[in-house]
């Protein structure tokens, strides 16, 4: 990417050009931002916890061939996304983004569907890791899983993660950066132990091949285009790095990099992890039928025996609680920003900041909180689950394409950062942006036939209601909402004088 010659300016500077007071500990590096996306994508929590949709909607056919295609195309957003995190470093994202392109109304749009979206994260990844940990404990003690004993232990996981994350940014980005090398030595163990120990493997063409409907839909175009959604929803959460951008050294750099980093290893790594686990099924029928609950456990157990999948199911919760510890992170930095420019009920409440740690702590309440309300119609409804990460790719998927379009919309006039594309920005714009939009259509559409209660895609209702509640409140307190805008002008001033 070719850098453009811009002031030198310190972190704390750019900041305060931007219009923000700096308050949060800047202890972040460039690999520790890396690592904050690279958790959340985290292809052992995403590729796990939704590899049953994947058995069923497409089999092995669509889960492959559709995560070699959906990560090619979220590359295109992360680099789109990334040349305008370069030149809005701050931990609003992409409200903040889409706020000094676009206006206040942009802004405040994106900053409810990108909170849904992170609130969303966190209960899908935390009940995730709670559905793999009840699989544990049934193999290890005999327990049975019951919707309110699942609650209970993502509860506790919830819990876990706000504790994490009250401490400075060090512990976060220290755990981020364990993170990483958990995640590729996760994989390199599961792919080498499920490739090495089976006597029997699945052959090439089964892997890429193998096309299976579960869902009740005839028509095998559309099951096929559903089926990409295991994909999509392991690639979000990139953003993450943007929302660390403020305690993050040379941020404007370090955060751009950090989401396009984060996007290709974890392309590179999910395919080797999802082509491993499916070279190693011994019964498919089986897998998903398991007591366990969990089809990958089965995986495990079939190819390993139950110690040896006991084994890589610990290494795959490690994993899960990683990435939600990362999203948690990163929710508690978007609900600190969205307070500080007065767009949240309390938000002076919720926009404090520990003297002694320098951490948004009442932030981090607040999204381990509402990430339980949102979990809790899995206490009487066996979908809730779909339901949670309908949510969250209902509110992160629109809210990456947003700053995006009024980037492009901008054309000339839009002052890239150090980080930038050059004259490929355009085409790799608006590739990102016609790519959301399909996204965001495949994620409303119903995935299972009949359509009833249990299986109606909730997707929409979540959408509508976040919207309808953001415009509710922009009617009541909209002209609180002021990120600032003017000093952002002042820094345009000064970079072109320096150029």
């Amino acid at each position: 990417m070719s850098p453009v010659h811009t002031a030198e300016l310190s972190d704390e500077d750019r900041l305060r050009q931007l219009g923000y007071e700096p308050k949060l500990s800047r202890r972040m590096g460039e690999f520790g931002n890396f690592a904050s996306s690279f958790s959340v994508i985290s292809i052992l929590s995403g590729c796990m916890t939704m590899f049953a949709f994947g058995l069923n909607t497409g089999g092995p056919a669509v889960m492959f061939w559709g995560w070699i295609s959906v990560g090619a195309m979220v590359l295109f957003v992360g680099l789109a996304l990334a040349e305008v995190t370069s030149a809005y470093p701050t931990s609003g994202g992409l409200y903040f983004m889409a706020h000094q392109l676009g206006g206040p109304r942009w802004g405040w749009l994106v900053g409810w569907l990108n909170l849904l979206g992170l609130l969303g994260g966190i209960a899908g990844i935390d009940y995730g890791a709670a559905s793999f940990i009840g699989a544990f404990l049934n193999l290890q003690f005999g327990y049975e899983p019951t919707p309110v004993g699942l609650f209970g232990i993502f509860a506790a996981v919830l819990l876990l993660h706000a504790l994490l994350n009250l401490p400075n940014v060090r512990r976060v980005a220290f755990l981020n950066s364990v993170s990483v090398w958990w995640h590729i030595g996760g994989v390199v163990l599961i792919v080498g132990a499920l490739a090495i120990v089976p006597s029997h493997h699945q052959e090439a063409g089964w892997v890429v091949g193998h096309f299976v409907n579960n869902t009740g839909w005839s028509n095998p175009i559309y099951v096929s285009a559903i089926g990409l959604l295991l994909a999509q929803y392991t690639f979000s959460g990139y953003d993450a790095s943007a929302h660390m951008a403020e305690e993050t050294t040379k941020a404007a750099v370090s955060a751009p990099r950090g989401i396009v980093r984060s996007i290709w290893v974890s392309w590179i790594a999910g395919a080797v992890l999802l082509a491993g686990m499916l070279f190693a099924v011994q019964d498919y029928d089986a897998v998903l039928t398991t007591a366990t609950g969990v089809p990958p456990a089965q995986i495990f157990i079939d190819a390993l025996g139950t110690t040896g999948g006991k084994v890589l199911l610990v290494v795959v919760i490690v994993a899960q609680l990683f990435c939600g510890n990362a999203e948690t992170a990163a929710s508690a930095r978007m609900v600190f920003a969205f307070s500080r420019d007065g767009a949240l009920p309390a938000s002076g409440l919720w926009s404090r900041v520990s003297e002694r740690t320098g951490t948004p702590v009442a932030g981090v309440w607040l999204s381990v909180g509402a990430a339980a309300v949102l979990a809790l119609p899995s206490l009487y409804s066996t979908t809730a689950y779909g339901a949670v990460t309908a949510v969250n790719v209902v509110g992160m998927t629109p809210a990456y394409a947003v700053p995006i379009y009024l980037r492009l919309r901008r054309g000339r006039t839009f002052r890239p950062g150090p980080w930038n594309l050059g004259r490929r920005g355009p085409l790799v714009g608006w590739i990102a942006v016609g790519w959301v939009a399909v996204v965001s259509v495949l994620v409303c559409l119903p995935q299972s036939f009949p359509v009833t209660v249990d299986t109606f895609n909730y997707a929409p209702v979540a959408l509508l209601a976040v919207l309808v509640l953001a415009w509710a409140w922009w009617l009541k307190a909209g002209r609180s909402y002021a990120p600032p805008v003017q000093r952002s002008a002042e820094l345009v001033e000064l970079t072109e004088e320096v150029v």
